[in-house]
């Protein structure tokens, strides 16, 4: 699977695209990138920051289109998705009725 054009969509990639790309491709490596990433788009300017969360977000909906191809998986992206865009944005843009109770 293209990770990395999922992310980019219909614009040039970001560095960190890379990485989260990278945890996609090895879940069990998550925890470990967690704090990178996260560093990483602490020094990203707004625009930027809007394009990774909007990458976030296709993530979150191919994951959503795709779930009955592979259903682990899916829910593999989408827990990668939402756990980023929640500690490097405090909240989801598409909150789901069962996060809400959270």
């Amino acid at each position: 699977m293209d990770y990395l054009a999922i992310l980019a969509g219909k614009e040039k990639p970001l560095p960190i695209f890379e990485e989260i790309a990278g945890v996609l491709d090895n879940i069990g490596t998550f925890p470990d990138h967690l704090e990178p990433v996260y560093r990483q788009a602490m020094g990203y300017d707004e625009e930027r920051l809007d394009r990774l969360r909007f990458a976030l977000l296709r993530l979150q909906i191919y994951a959503d289109i795709h779930r009955n191809e592979d259903m682990e998986q899916a829910q593999a992206i989408k827990y990668v998705a939402q756990v980023l865009e929640k500690i490097i944005f405090g909240s989801l843009l598409m909150e789901h009725e069962e996060l809400a109770s959270d």
